[in-house]
Formats: C-alpha cells, sequence, structure tokens
C-alpha cells in the first residue's frame, strides 16, 4: 500500500525561503527521521546531526526541481535517496569512517538493495509517527484534559469506549463524541503536511 504523501501545496510553500512557518513545521517532521536514518547506519551523534543539516540544506536548494508530476516517485523517496547518498559521500571520505567502526557499513550502503528497501520502508513509517506526534501536539491545546484522554485512551491506548467513560465518569456517547472531535482536529493538522487520515484504533 502507498504511504501518504507530503502535500503538494507544502512542497510549493517550502520553496519560498520567506515561508518560515512552513520551512520549521517542514524539518520539525522530517529531521527526525533523517538523524535516525544515520544513526542506525552506523553514525555518531555529531557526525549524524552533521549530515543531517546536509540533508536540509541540499533540499532546501535542490526543491524546486522536484517535480510530483514526473514519474520519479514520491517526495519522501526523494528526501531519502538524497540522505542515503550524502551518507556514502561522507563515509567514503573518511579513511575509516567515522561512526561506523567498520568498513563493511560502506558495502551494506553500496550493495544491499534489500536492505535500501527496508530502511526506506522504515523510513516511511516512522515519518507516519512523527505526522502524529506533531499533529496531536497542534491539537492538543484545543481540548480539554477530559476530552483529550477520552480519545488517547480509546484512540491510541485501545480501551474501550466503556472502560474509559468509567473511568472518566462520562457517559459513553460523551466518550464517542470527544473522540471524534479530536480525530477531526487531528486530521485537519494532519492535512496540512499530506493527504493521508489519521485513524484511531477499534
Amino acid at each position: 500500500m502507498q504511504g501518504p504523501e507530503t502535500r503538494r501545496s507544502l512542497l510549493v510553500q517550502i520553496q519560498d525561503v520567506s515561508q518560515h512557518t512552513a520551512w520549521q513545521e517542514f524539518v520539525t517532521i522530517y529531521e527526525p527521521l533523517v538523524y535516525r536514518l544515520a544513526r542506525r547506519k552506523g553514525l555518531q551523534h555529531a557526525d549524524a546531526q552533521d549530515l543531517t543539516q546536509d540533508v536540509f540544506t541540499t533540499v532546501q536548494t535542490a526543491i524546486h526541481r522536484f517535480d510530483p508530476d514526473a514519474e520519479t516517485g514520491t517526495f519522501r523517496g526523494w528526501l531519502f535517496r538524497i540522505a542515503r547518498n550524502l551518507m556514502i559521500n561522507f563515509l567514503t571520505r573518511q579513511k575509516e569512517p567515522r561512526g561506523s567502526g567498520d568498513t563493511r557499513l560502506l558495502q551494506m550502503l553500496h550493495e544491499h538493495a534489500a536492505e535500501e528497501s527496508e530502511a526506506a520502508t522504515q523510513f516511511d513509517l516512522e515519518y507516519r509517527r512523527e505526522l502524529f506526534a506533531w499533529a496531536a501536539q497542534q491539537a492538543r491545546s484545543h481540548f480539554s484534559e477530559e476530552n483529550w484522554q477520552a480519545f488517547w485512551r480509546t484512540g491510541v491506548e485501545g480501551e474501550s469506549i466503556d472502560q474509559v467513560a468509567a473511568a472518566l465518569g462520562k457517559p459513553p456517547g460523551s466518550v464517542r463524541v470527544a473522540r471524534c472531535r479530536v480525530l477531526a482536529k487531528l486530521k485537519h493538522y494532519a492535512q496540512q503536511m499530506d493527504d493521508t487520515s489519521i485513524s484511531p484504533k477499534g
């Protein structure tokens, strides 16, 4: 199944250097993904941070060349390839790759297409988690603690509506309404980033 894809409107906005809010929202979601990718490939903390900055510098200068209508794959696939290529360049510049401690890392990056595919899949899954976390942070202030817990406990932690209603001292119908309202707000914020929907458990 194809994963959620970054909204075209956001890709247009981040091409404009004056759109600081759009760029910051973009970095907030994607920066941890690139950093964790670098760490999983064996880079030390400082090197992973440097590579992450290099990736976003490259994105900022090259984003105008990304064509969402071309048959070149998704934006996240494009971003993943930038990160991977810069990682290879970084490691091949080192006589003894810092942060890996093992020259086999280069062979893995160059030769193991299956592992790259797995990493790309993980990159996409982690994007979804970051998107949810960002949307939840934006939506949280719009609701009382009780209503937020009604959503969180049923939609995220997987408790039944009846269990949560009893714990909160609310009718089950009120828990359902609160859950729906929070979910609608989460979708509103998530759709600022891409066209996917956030669905709770159950």
